[in-house]
């Protein structure tokens, strides 16, 4: 399911005028608080009214300026999940779930099937007051699935929740693409998210579009540090879990061949995707001996960004997969890291999180 969105709106001093594909699988807006992705994503809804442009879902005209075309919220089928829950607090778990598909008349799926795929089975005869955040939102996401959808818009949705909460519903989110085959617009500011979800990325500064494409690409795009946050920049590979090792360390094969990581919850064979920031990259000309890392690949220099500061952004091509690293100038000048050098990138097991490993969700998928 395909959404394009091609639309013009002043807000005041604000001035949207964004155009992006979102293919199927899930597209996440990314960009700086105020960058207008709320903005875009409600226009999507129905909630805001462009001035110009339009708005098509897999053909069907949502909104159209130049023939005054406009479907109303409720005819355009699609979920909305919230920052915050909007639960009904006078009903239950499970009367909440089937609200929107009361109101849509379309939905037809068992609230006990949506309630096992998002984890809240045991919670459907309870009050939402009694819900933890994560909990809520998983049952708002429960309602959202059950009216039908032929898109589903998720508007920061984990934005009010702490790190816990957090990491207790990204597992669900990946089985909620994986089984379901929705497609979602996500928007979010939270580059660990943009990480473990995407299928494909629309970054968005200032009411405009400055990249879109494969997170493979627009994550190591040196020009696009600036905008992803230097703390944040860093790759996503694709990789498959080749071995468990007794001493709490997996195998992992990728292009580039084979990296070490602490066990990672998934059988062999199982395919998965790893997030490897730019700072917790190190570059060597000669292959390293005598290091404690476990992780040292070939790869050649493909671009260098020198920055204001003493920083240098290091774009790698380490197999087919790409990497980033972020060096000091004083490093890059004494190893003469410049376009076309043959070098080494080094990467502690443990630098890596669990939560920067998905299962099940690869790019390009």
């Amino acid at each position: 399911m395909s959404l394009s969105v091609d639309i013009r709106r002043s807000f005041g001093g604000f001035d949207l005028r964004t155009a992006f594909d979102a293919p199927e699988g899930v597209t996440v807006l990314f960009g700086r608080s105020g960058s207008g992705k709320t903005s875009v994503v409600k226009s999507v809804a129905g909630l805001v009214t462009p001035e110009q442009g339009n708005i098509t879902l897999n053909g069907r005209v949502l909104f159209d300026a130049a023939t005054r075309t406009d479907l109303p919220v409720h005819k355009r089928r699609l979920g909305y999940v919230f920052q915050d829950s909007r639960l009904f607090p006078h009903l239950s778990v499970q009367d909440n779930l089937c609200y929107a598909a009361r109101v849509s008349g379309r939905g037809v799926k068992d609230p006990r099937e949506v309630g096992a795929l998002l984890g809240i089975s045991h919670l459907l005869d309870r009050r939402t007051h009694s819900l933890s955040g994560g909990e809520a939102q998983r049952v708002a996401i429960g309602r959202a699935l059950l009216s039908e959808p032929d898109m589903l818009l998720m508007d920061e949705p984990l934005a009010s929740l702490d790190g816990p909460r957090k990491a207790e519903i990204l597992p669900y989110l990946e089985t909620l693409r994986r089984e379901t085959g929705l497609s979602i617009l996500y928007v979010t500011h939270n580059m660990a998210e943009v990480a473990r979800l995407a299928t494909h990325i629309v970054l968005i500064d200032e009411g405009r579009v400055v990249r879109s494409g494969a997170p493979e690409e627009v994550l190591t795009d040196p020009d696009m540090v600036r905008l992803l946050g230097i703390r944040d920049a860093g790759a996503v590979l694709s990789a498959t879990v080749s071995r468990h090792y007794s001493d709490g360390l997996s195998a992992l094969a990728i292009s580039a061949g084979e990296i070490m990581l602490p066990t990672v919850d998934a059988p062999v064979g199982a395919k998965i995707r790893v997030r490897i920031l730019a700072q917790d990259v190190i570059l060597a000309r000669a292959r390293p001996e005598g290091l404690s890392a476990l992780n040292i690949l070939p790869a050649r220099v493909l671009a260098v960004r020198r920055g204001e500061g003493p920083g240098v952004i290091v774009q790698l091509q380490a197999g087919e997969d790409r990497l980033l690293a972020r060096i000091t100038r004083r490093s890059a000048d004494t190893l003469n890291i410049i376009e076309g050098a043959e070098c080494y990138a080094v990467m502690k097991s443990v630098a890596v999180s669990q939560t920067d490993i998905a299962v099940g969700l690869q790019t390009g998928l």
